[in-house]
């Protein structure tokens, strides 16, 4: 009798064992629900400030162009020389470029490259601004020679962008490099739209 009390008792402890066991998955695969919530909660708020960051200026620049609009000076301007491209296109291309260094203040807001780096965020704000007066200074005033001068201001901010935002994220440097080439070909555009 003595020899069963003592199975029994073994047993005892295998079931507390066992029940402890089974306890601590429950306990871990709840943390682990929890942390994979919390997870896709990081995700949801990450998609969220990354469609902001990239329709806002994208949404901004669609508007200034649309009310803000464009003479009919441009096109027969455009037509003096095969190598302007028409303005659908030029204003296109525009908003990619606003997408793009949307897409890159993003990815430098994300690693705190503002807080780092408050100069990053003034550079990117003057550089969108002037991109935003150059169009109506330009075609709506018809003043190609203001126009360039705001354009090299903003081609000048925009190199800043290139140089700050390389500095905290190699990626968000790497695509301002698109819209820096982009600002050359419209600064040469701005030349012959002033010059004619």
């Amino acid at each position: 009798m003595d020899s069963q009390d003592i199975r029994y008792r073994g047993g005892d402890d295998r079931d507390a064992a066992t029940t402890a066991m089974a306890e601590t998955e429950r306990k871990n695969a709840d943390d682990n629900k929890g942390k994979r919530d919390q997870k896709r909660a990081m995700a949801k708020r990450g998609l969220k400030s990354l469609t902001i960051a990239v329709a806002a200026p994208v949404l901004v620049t669609l508007f200034a162009t649309y009310f803000l609009g464009t003479s009919d000076g441009y096109g027969n301007r455009a037509r003096s020389s095969s190598w302007i491209p028409p303005l659908w296109l030029l204003h296109t291309t525009c908003l990619a470029s606003s997408g793009l260094m949307g897409l890159a203040a993003w990815l430098v807001w994300v690693d705190g490259g503002f807080h780092k780096k408050p100069n990053a965020l003034y550079l990117y704000l003057a550089q969108f601004m002037l991109c935003l007066v150059w169009d109506p200074v330009t075609f709506r005033a018809g003043s190609g020679i203001a126009g360039l001068a705001l354009w090299l201001g903003q081609s000048a901010a925009l190199f800043g962008c290139y140089k700050a935002f390389s500095e905290i994220s190699p990626v968000a440097g790497n695509l301002v490099k698109p819209c820096l080439a982009w600002a050359a070909f419209v600064a040469a555009v701005n030349v012959k739209l002033a010059v004619a």
